[in-house]
């Protein structure tokens, strides 16, 4: 009979937590743990080139699921590596367990080799984390980083687990099963707040809807759209709430974020009312779009609202989002509790809907389709990519100059469809969270979208991506630098400094991993290749030459840029 260890029972109740993926770099204190994920076909073990790409590819399985994925690393640099992605789950409200392997128990006390203290090093960056010290408490610890990394909001949770624990003897007489997860219901909110939030609405003559990740987070988005029609409000979104609202619809104000002065935030200068639906401050502080901290603000969150001087709601809807929004549409519609009729108040918003706000966003769009300038100009690249790509089709997009483009001015139609780090907006995420994203939705078209600058921080799991079958398009947008700090410094200092750099030739690089790689040779032919590449069933990547001259230009046209891009 074989002997039964902690590691085998971790791994029984991961598979209890109906784990799908275990992500990591493999180390000598975690080889119990793999020796157990080796037996088992409940859960596929995917190794990674390096353990940020482990994490980032927990971390966008998180967003898109809602449920925690494992990123694994061994002790030391491996669990350092490790933290820059748990740190962007966190941030970005994903739903992860870290597990890192340590040094023997007896050896902790004392300086030894690759020995730090994890546990401490992870804490700010994690909802929950603990040492496994003794195989008895395996399952509840695992059962609490589940729950915990899963509930409201969601956030990455660590486990350390000593090598010594792992390959410990199970005693058969203890009490080793795994805990069962059971199902949590968010509560409804008070009947007062929707009553409080209706009159607001209904007095209201220009209300606008700020909708954040916290409505992709808990699915939504059907529920906010019923509200924004039935009110006729209309509904601006965060980077990473994009998707909330379709973007085709003529209640989309697209995203809010960019700059000091952007379109959509003269729609805020005009709202008598803001209605933050599922709205994280650490998405787009508060300051940018009420600086005076005088805005009637309805908060609507699974949680309370922070605290923040520019950012104090006077009525807060705490619970299940989209049954708050389903209770606050019947209580603002005729027969509800705001006495006046639908009639009058659709008339007096069409003036805020069908302002120039939308029509000059619009037109900033339909001016990259005939851009036919070479290096490509943002615009023009963008329109392509939208054209080439289905409604629920995914862009991942990296950290960068790129990243401003894609939020302002991707159109998404569906929700999850555009994946943004904008909580701590870590570079290097694009290539391995799309990846994930294909492990998610095998049947979708995925691209990452990378500046040269975030793509050669993780550019090794393109072997992740081949070796897998991962079929993603990495698309680059190459100018030779960090082009966003570019564009900051000009805007700050009139000349950039420091950020220029040389890059491998992208199509060779792609082919050293046998990965077909194309480069556009002019503007016209960006979009045939980015056809022929999706059609592809593996990887590939397509190098874009890039006009970020644009930026300059948008940044006189549009103001500063915000802090937060």
């Amino acid at each position: 009979m074989t002997t039964r260890t902690a590691a085998d029972l971790l791994v029984a109740c991961l598979e209890a937590e109906g784990c799908e993926y275990v992500f990591s770099v493999p180390g000598e204190e975690t080889m119990d743990i793999l020796e157990s994920l080796s037996h088992t076909d409940a859960i596929r073990h995917i190794t990674t080139r390096h353990e940020q790409g482990a994490a980032f590819m927990a971390d966008v399985y998180g967003r898109l699921t809602g449920r925690a994925a494992v990123a694994m690393a061994t002790l030391g640099p491996g669990a350092t590596n490790l933290l820059t992605g748990i740190a962007d789950a966190y941030l970005d409200r994903a739903p992860v367990v870290a597990i890192t392997g340590q040094a023997s128990s007896e050896k902790l006390h004392k300086e030894a080799h690759q020995v730090v203290d994890v546990v401490d090093m992870f804490k700010p960056v994690t909802k929950w984390n603990a040492r496994i010290e003794r195989a008895g408490v395996i399952p509840e610890i695992v059962r609490k980083a589940f729950r915990v990394a899963m509930l409201s909001k969601p956030g990455p949770t660590h486990i350390e687990l000593p090598e010594n624990v792992a390959g410990s003897a199970l005693d058969p007489a203890d009490r080793n099963r795994p805990l069962r997860p059971g199902k949590t219901y968010f509560p409804e909110p008070a009947h007062a707040a929707i009553r409080h939030a209706a009159r607001l609405i209904n007095r209201a003559q220009r209300p606008i809807v700020l909708a954040g990740n916290g409505v992709l987070r808990r699915t939504a988005s059907g529920q906010l759209r019923a509200f924004a029609k039935g009110l006729h409000v209309p509904v601006a979104a965060t980077f990473m709430g994009k998707g909330a609202i379709d973007d085709r619809s003529h209640l989309s104000l697209m995203a809010v974020g960019l700059q000091a002065r952007d379109h959509v935030l003269t729609g805020f200068d005009r709202a008598d009312l803001v209605i933050a639906v599922g709205y994280d401050l650490v998405e787009y502080a508060p300051a940018h779009w009420n600086p005076d901290g005088s805005k009637r603000i309805i908060h609507i969150d699974t949680q309370p609202a922070e605290v923040d001087a520019d950012y104090q709601p006077e009525v807060e809807l705490i619970g299940d989002i989209g049954g708050a929004l389903e209770e606050l549409l019947a209580a603002t519609l005729p027969g509800g509790v705001g006495g006046r009729s639908a009639g009058q108040r659709h008339e007096s918003r069409e003036t805020l809907v069908h302002s120039d706000l939308r029509t000059a966003l619009l037109a900033d769009l339909q001016a990259g389709e005939s851009s036919d300038g070479y290096p490509i100009t943002p615009q023009r690249a963008i329109f392509d990519l939208r054209r080439a790509l289905g409604p629920s089709d995914i862009v991942v997009s990296d950290v960068g100059a790129h990243k401003v483009w894609i939020a302002r001015m991707y159109q998404a139609y569906e929700p999850n469809t555009v994946i943004i780090s904008n909580g701590f907006a870590s570079m290097g995420i694009a290539l391995p969270g799309a990846i994930a994203a294909k492990l998610v939705h095998p049947d979708r078209k995925v691209v990452a979208l990378c500046g040269d600058g975030g793509f050669l921080m993780n550019a090794q799991e393109l072997e992740t991506a081949k070796r897998i079958g991962a079929g993603i398009v990495v698309v680059i947008w190459r100018d030779n630098g960090y082009g966003l700090i570019d564009w900051k410094q000009r805007n700050a200092f009139g000349r950039p400094f420091g950020v220029e750099f040389d890059n491998p030739d992208f199509v060779a690089f792609a082919e050293s991993f046998g990965i077909p790689g194309f480069r556009p040779a002019s503007a016209d032919e960006l979009y045939p290749t980015l056809m022929r590449a999706l059609e592809l069933s593996g990887p590939s990547v397509i190098d874009v030459p890039i006009d970020y001259a644009e930026n300059v230009r948008l940044t006189e046209r549009l103001g500063a840029l915000s802090g937060l891009v």
